[in-house]
């Protein structure tokens, strides 16, 4: 059975490597990602462990590594006090400001996108057990208050090389500044800031612009002299600190500062897992159609094996044989293709600030593994239906050459489709609406059940379309069109299982065109509603500058109002959450605070407001304490009042600016809102005046801040279509591989249509219309479907400020015509394949 199972596999090359692409595909998502955050974990990793001392010492709360700027430091006493510890080689006073960003040659802001852009000072200090760290490897170190060194791949970006003028905006009172590069720096051990820009300027300049001028710094680095520990070093230096100053070895501040980032980037894995999981149950779909039409198709073979005394369980295992060979060609064909899916998945980060152009990938065991486990799982799952209907056909039976299911069988499909799509909309609606614990699952386990459920019962839901759809072609295209109807009709189980795995792809695109088009036009009525003031100045990616901005833009002649904004994220039971900061006059006058609940009155620091949304689901009123993470510092903040929620606070919490600054966070604004007393052309050049050398901040009006937050709706909306293109992209592949097999089955019956005159183009014609009638068949499914899912998840979702259903008719109808164009190019190579066979060759085969 091993020998006649491996014979009659290879016999079907053609059909074995079209049946490849599905999991072929959906391997290469799930190696692809794995290689990527594996690439991801280690670049940060090794850019935490080159970036520390030997031991660390930083003042008590200091943002616990968040990123952000802190104001609290420590005196430069302790530095040279750190110097004389026993066992400890030399120490470095680092200042370090995440918010000073390099303008390029074209005048273009680098690190907005997301990544941070890094100024220090320049001490040349080795990092944690000797690593060499940043090392000049140009040029010289910078010396006064006009020169500057940049990192290799900032200064390669920018365009800069030595001896040039580099221009820098920081958030600091002198906002542009215009040094000479004079030194280039790059870690020779390997490694490189994944998107972040980084500059440096000696010790005396960086503490003139981000210490007021004061001997302070950051933190410190105490490098251990040869033959000490890092451990042994950190119990030394302890013993001379002040209070409220902190000392941690090397390896734990780098361990502190990887995992709280990756921590947060985290949602990357997951999000990317998600659409691989989508692939490969589309996948599944077109692995269950082709092993049921190859079982169709050596039904008399089984046959014939049964009758020389092979048992169920050998023709069974045989199916599933092929089932295992094909896993693990298809694994390894995806584990291959996961490398350069991971490339693309690293290119396309990379347009969003995330720059791993520099890594090398990274290719772990567990990539391999999970490779084929999900490889071979998913084939020889896929496959068992298909095998385990073979034991059910008598030989003699098997015999004939048609072999249909029985129709009893479609009805238990109907039965089971409609109980597990029930199933499913239960889970969905408790995930939705129940306030369950991690309710992600029951949602995601919600669709997913309607999916299959709807899968299931798609032969019998199917068949007034697929009858409307015959009389229809039958109508339009004659004769051609008829038979094109009947081949969908005849085999329904067959037609929709193909539909199904384009419907699935069809009803997630759907359900975010309904949740994008939904968000901004909740973001629109929002700002509409709220935004009363004439112009909004901003950092652009939400990033701050100097609060002299705003002083400057109080003495434009024709500016009435100026309201400072400020937006920090803190930590709230374990979670980041992002707080505004405004003047307590301002969020119900210009801001548009709409108050529900409680009073502004005596509104001042450690006191908060929080939107409805918040409110409801932290089960907060009034009078309420929330423990909060400011600053690396905790402390409780007040509910003073409930309001509406506010696109133009920006988050759902709200405090004062007295509050962030008493936490060490630095007087910077992230938006100005101004009010004046003509809109006239005068007054606004005046204001785009103020900010005209600053690339980073830029001036909207009501309808451009609209357009500016609708932007990351549609980034966000763009790659989630391209992730959900991989989806689409198997089912097309599965309408191509379910025709061209049909076609195989059907080549006696092609013959003899050609013999009575069906010509080549006729023929052509009607298997296209039959790929039409299928991808229509799963868009119509998949549109629907989508519709409600979005319509059910925008409802839910009315309490966080969303309270716009929006359904784009346009786009979706947009759907239907794509996959009907879908249908007809999957049909070429089908149809190329039928139009070519020699007819009297067709008409003798068994």
């Amino acid at each position: 059975m091993l020998r006649a199972s491996l014979k009659s596999l290879l016999g079907r090359k053609v059909r074995l490597i079209m049946s490849t692409f599905a999991i072929v595909l959906g391997v290469a998502f799930v190696a692809g990602t794995l290689v990527f955050t594996d690439t991801l974990n280690r670049s940060f990793t090794a850019l935490f462990a080159s970036t520390v001392g030997d031991v660390v010492v930083s003042p008590q709360g200091d943002g616990d590594d968040s990123g952000q700027s802190s104001t609290k430091t420590i005196p430069g006493s302790l530095v040279r006090t750190l110097a004389g510890v026993k066992g400890a080689a030399r120490a470095d006073g680092n200042i370090l400001d995440p918010a000073v960003f390099v303008i390029d040659k074209n005048n273009k802001v680098l690190g907005v996108a997301g990544a941070p852009a890094f100024a220090s000072n320049w001490t040349g200090a080795p990092a944690g057990h000797g690593l060499s760290g940043l090392t000049l490897i140009q040029g010289r170190a910078p010396q006064g208050p006009d020169e500057i060194i940049m990192e290799a791949s900032t200064a390669q970006r920018a365009g800069y090389f030595l001896n040039e003028e580099v221009r820098l905006v920081t958030s600091e009172d002198e906002p542009l500044l215009t040094p000479t590069l004079v030194g280039i720096t790059d870690f020779v051990d390997g490694g490189s800031f994944n998107g972040a820009t980084w500059v440096a300027f000696d010790t005396p300049t960086a503490q003139n612009l981000f210490m007021g001028g004061r001997d302070r710094f950051n933190d410190a680095w105490v490098t251990a002299a040869d033959g000490v520990s890092q451990e042994r070093l950190r119990d030394r230096v302890a013993k001379v600190l002040p209070e409220r100053v902190r000392a941690r070895t090397g390896d734990e501040a780098a361990d502190e500062g990887s995992n709280a980032l990756l921590e947060g980037i985290g949602f990357l894995t997951t999000f990317l897992l998600i659409f691989a999981g989508i692939s490969l149950v589309v996948g599944a779909f077109l692995i269950v159609n082709t092993f049921s039409i190859l079982v169709a198709q050596r039904s008399r073979e089984l046959a014939l094996l049964r009758a020389l005394g092979a048992s169920k369980r050998q023709v069974t295992g045989s199916v599933l044989l092929e089932a295992l060979v094909l896993g693990l060609l298809g694994a390894t064909l995806g584990l291959g293709l996961g490398v350069l899916m991971a490339m693309a998945i690293q290119a396309l980060f990379g347009t969003l600030g995330l720059d791993l152009s520099g890594q090398e990938l990274v290719f772990r065991s567990r990539t391999v593994v999970a490779a084929y486990a999900i490889g071979v799982l998913v084939t020889m799952a896929a496959a068992w239906m298909p095998a385990r209907r073979t034991t059910m056909i008598a030989p003699v039976q098997a015999l004939r050459d048609d072999v249909a299911m029985p129709e009893s069988s479609l009805h238990q499909r109907f039965v089971f489709g409609l109980v597990l799509t029930g199933t499913g909309g239960a889970a969905l609606a408790l995930g939705l609406f129940g306030g369950v614990y991690q309710a992600g699952w029951y949602i995601g386990g919600g669709v997913l059940g309607i999916l299959l459920g709807v899968a299931a019962a798609s032969p019998v839901l199917s068949q007034p379309f697929l009858t409307g759809a015959r009389s229809f072609l039958a109508m339009v295209f004659g004769a051609v069109g008829n038979l094109a109807g009947q081949n969908s009709l005849r085999n329904p189980r067959r037609t929709t299982a193909t539909a199904s795995a384009l419907m699935i792809g069809m009803a997630l695109a759907g359900t975010m065109s309904i949740v994008g088009d939904s968000a901004k036009a909740s973001v629109n009525e929002t700002i509409e509603k709220n935004f009363r003031g004439d112009f909004i100045v901003s950092g652009m990616g939400g990033q701050p500058f100097s609060s002299s901005i705003a002083d400057k833009l109080r003495r434009i002649d024709g500016v009435t109002d100026v309201v400072q904004q400020r937006y920090v994220t803190a930590q709230i039971g374990g979670d980041a959450q992002g707080i505004t900061a405004a003047n307590p006059e301002a969020l119900t006058g210009w801001l548009g605070m709409v108050l529900v609940e409680g009073s502004l009155r005596g509104f001042g620091p450690g006191d908060l407001v929080v939107d409805q949304a918040y409110a409801s689901s932290e089960a907060l009123d009034v009078g309420d304490k929330i423990r909060v993470t400011l600053n690396g510092s905790s402390r409780k903040l007040k509910v003073k009042g409930i309001f509406e929620p506010n696109a133009v606070l920006g988050f759902p919490l709200v405090t004062t600016k007295q509050t962030l600054l008493q936490a060490g966070y630095p007087d910077r604004d992230n938006s100005v809102v101004l009010q004046v007393a003509r809109r006239t052309f005068e007054v606004h050049m005046a204001i785009e005046e103020v900010v005209a050398d600053l690339p980073t901040v830029t001036v909207k009006d009501q309808a451009a801040f609209a357009e500016e937050q609708r932007e990351p709706i549609d980034q966000l909306i763009l790659m989630i279509f391209a992730l959900l293109g991989l989806a689409l992209l198997i089912a097309v592949l599965g309408i191509v591989n379910t025709l061209a097999l049909s076609v195989i089955e059907r080549t006696r019956e092609v013959g003899l249509l050609r013999a009575i005159g069906l010509s080549r183009g006729q023929l052509w014609r009607m298997i296209t219309l039959e790929s039409v009638v299928i991808a229509t068949l799963g868009a119509v499914l998949g549109v629907v479907l989508g519709v409600g899912f979005g319509v059910a998840l925008m409802f839910a979702l009315r309490d966080q400020g969303l309270n716009i259903i929006s359904i784009p008719w346009d786009q979706l109808g947009v759907f239907l015509v794509v996959a009907m164009v879908v249908g007809v190019l999957a049909a070429v190579i089908p149809a190329r394949r039928a139009a070519r066979l020699n007819v009297l060759k067709a008409i003798s085969t068994d």
